[in-house]
C-alpha cells in the first residue's frame, strides 16, 4: 500500500483558502455548489453549507488519491468511495472521516474484503477473498485481525473452528468434498527460529499445529424418510453396509486432491486416538494475510486538516 505521509502534503494556511468559484449565502460563506482549488494543489467540487463541505462532493489530492461521496461538516460521512494512489479503493460507509459500517476494500493484489468496519479497521463479520488461491476467510474480525468463529474455504475442503489473532486455535474440523470430516484441534507450539534469523537472543515464535482425533462421515441434514414396509415373507434381509465402507471413501480421499493440511493416517469412523503423533504445522503463508493499509488513512486525516473555515 502507498505510504505517502501527511508531512508530504502542504497544509492550508489560516488566511489562504485558495481559489473558489460557486454559490455563497448572505453572510458570504461558501454555500451551495462550488469548486475550490487549495494552495497545495488539491481540489474539491461539490456541495457546501455555511462554509464547510456538506453533502455530495469530490475531493482530489495532488498525489492522485480522491474521495467521491458524502460529507457532513467537512468530514466524510455516509456513502463514499476512496481511491488511493496505489490503485486500491474502499467503497462503503463512512462516519466521522473513517471507514465505519459496511463496505468493501479492493486491494492492489486483487484480494477483497467485504464486511463490517469500525474506525478504519475490519471489525465484526466479514469475508476476505484471497485472489491468488481462491481461498476465503468467512467469519469474525476484531480490530483488523481474524478473531472468533470462522470458516476457511478452499478448493476441495474447508476448515471450521475458532481463530485468535489470525491463527486457528482449539477444537475444529476439516470438511472434505469427498464425503468425510476430520475432527481435531490446533495447539500452539513454540518454534525456535534458525541462526540466520537470530539477532542477539534466541527468538521464539508460536505456531499452531493440527492434532487429528477422529474421522467421521459428513454431518448432513436429510429429510425424514418414508416408513419402511414390512419385509415380504421369505425375503432375505439385506446386510447392513460394512463398517469398512467409510474407510474406502477415506482411501479415495487421500488420492483425490491436495490434502497438505492433513498429515498422518486417517482414522475409521468411531476410532479415536488422542495420542497419535501426526500433526500439522500451520503455515501462515498458506493463507496469505495482507498488511492493512493504515498508511492510507493519512490521506483521510490530511483532508480533514484542509477544511475551509473562511471565505
Amino acid at each position: 500500500m502507498s505510504d505517502l505521509g501527511s508531512e508530504e502534503l502542504e497544509e492550508e494556511g489560516e488566511n489562504d483558502l485558495g481559489e473558489y468559484e460557486g454559490e455563497r449565502n448572505e453572510a458570504g460563506e461558501r454555500h451551495g455548489h462550488g469548486r475550490a482549488r487549495l494552495p497545495n494543489g488539491d481540489t474539491y467540487e461539490g456541495q457546501y453549507e455555511n462554509g464547510q463541505r456538506h453533502g455530495q462532493g469530490t475531493y482530489k489530492f495532488r498525489s492522485g488519491a480522491r474521495y467521491i461521496g458524502e460529507y457532513n461538516k467537512n468530514k466524510k460521512h455516509g456513502q463514499g468511495i476512496f481511491i488511493y494512489p496505489d490503485g486500491s479503493r474502499y467503497e462503503g460507509e463512512w462516519a466521522d472521516d473513517q471507514r465505519h459500517g459496511h463496505g468493501t476494500y479492493y486491494y492492489v493484489n486483487n484480494d477483497t474484503y467485504t464486511g463490517e468496519w469500525l474506525a478504519h479497521q475490519r471489525h465484526g463479520q466479514g469475508t476476505y477473498l484471497y485472489a491468488e488461491t481462491g481461498s476465503k476467510y468467512v467469519g469474525s474480525w476484531v480490530h483488523g485481525q481474524q478473531d472468533g468463529a470462522a470458516e476457511l474455504v478452499h478448493l476441495n475442503h474447508r476448515y471450521q473452528g475458532k481463530f485468535l489473532s489470525k491463527n486457528p486455535v482449539g477444537p475444529g474440523k476439516y470438511v472434505f468434498d469427498v464425503g468425510c470430516e476430520q475432527h481435531g484441534e490446533y495447539r500452539l507450539t513454540d518454534v525456535e527460529r534458525g541462526e540466520e534469523e537470530e539477532e542477539e537472543e534466541t527468538l521464539i515464535s508460536v505456531v499452531p499445529k493440527w492434532k487429528a482425533i477422529k474421522i467421521t462421515e459428513l454431518a448432513l441434514w436429510t429429510p425424514s424418510l418414508p416408513q419402511e414396509q414390512p419385509p415380504t415373507v421369505g425375503a432375505v434381509p439385506e446386510e447392513p453396509p460394512a463398517a469398512e465402507g467409510m474407510a474406502e471413501v477415506l482411501e479415495e480421499a487421500q488420492g483425490f486432491g491436495d490434502f497438505s493440511d492433513l498429515e498422518g493416517d486417517f482414522l475409521k469412523p468411531g476410532e479415536e486416538d488422542v495420542t497419535m503423533s501426526d500433526s500439522h504445522e500451520y503455515r501462515p503463508d498458506e493463507f496469505r494475510y495482507d498488511p492493512l493499509d493504515n498508511s492510507n488513512a493519512n490521506f483521510e486525516e490530511e483532508e480533514n486538516r484542509q477544511s475551509e473555515t473562511g471565505e
